[in-house]
């Protein structure tokens, strides 16, 4: 069982794919299941020391290790950690899916992107002024474009929220040897 930062980079190498919270169905691994950390809430409120560090591990473990493991979404919009080999040479050239075929509002959202990357929430308040969508359809457009590896979140340990970028910007190398 997972207790430490260590522990949980080498479960992620060690599977290939794992969840980051579990997924009712899904055929991954994942970190939450895995870890042995005390579920129960402080007494002053806050989150369980398990949620702080699956949390935590989520986003620093790509950060630590951007060549060797990859953050993003699998069909079905689980939020998942990625063996960096087999993102490259198995799921990339699986599940990648041109942003043209994508929904119309993907399309504009990733344009939003593509020309200024930014932070969730000021990306999505853009998104609803400019395009007139939802919060829920500004996040299903969102979700869309991370299962379809068109958007990647940054690795910037100095970013403590989601920062979105083009995938071409952080992962170029992959992005043309598949031909986008």
């Amino acid at each position: 069982m997972i207790k430490t930062f260590g522990q949980a980079y080498r479960f992620v190498l060690k599977n290939k794919v794992c969840t980051v919270f579990g997924s009712k169905g899904s055929p991954y691994a994942s970190l939450w299941d895995n870890t042995d950390l005390p579920e129960q809430k402080p007494e002053g409120g806050g989150w369980s020391p398990k949620v702080k560090a699956v949390w935590d591990w989520k986003t620093r473990i790509p950060q630590t290790y951007p060549d060797e493991v990859f953050y993003g979404k699998v069909p079905g919009g689980d939020a998942v950690l990625m063996e960096m080999q087999h993102f490259r040479e198995q799921h990339y050239p699986a599940a990648f899916q041109p942003v043209e075929e994508l929904p119309p509002l993907a399309q504009e959202v990733y344009d939003l992107i593509r020309l200024e990357p930014g932070f969730t929430g000021p990306l999505r308040k853009r998104a609803i002024a400019q395009l007139g969508c939802t919060k829920s359809q500004f996040d299903t457009a969102l979700k869309k474009l991370q299962v379809s590896l068109n958007i990647v979140r940054s690795n910037d340990p100095k970013l403590k929220n989601d920062f979105w970028l083009p995938m071409r910007e952080v992962h170029l190398d992959i992005v043309e040897r598949d031909g986008d």
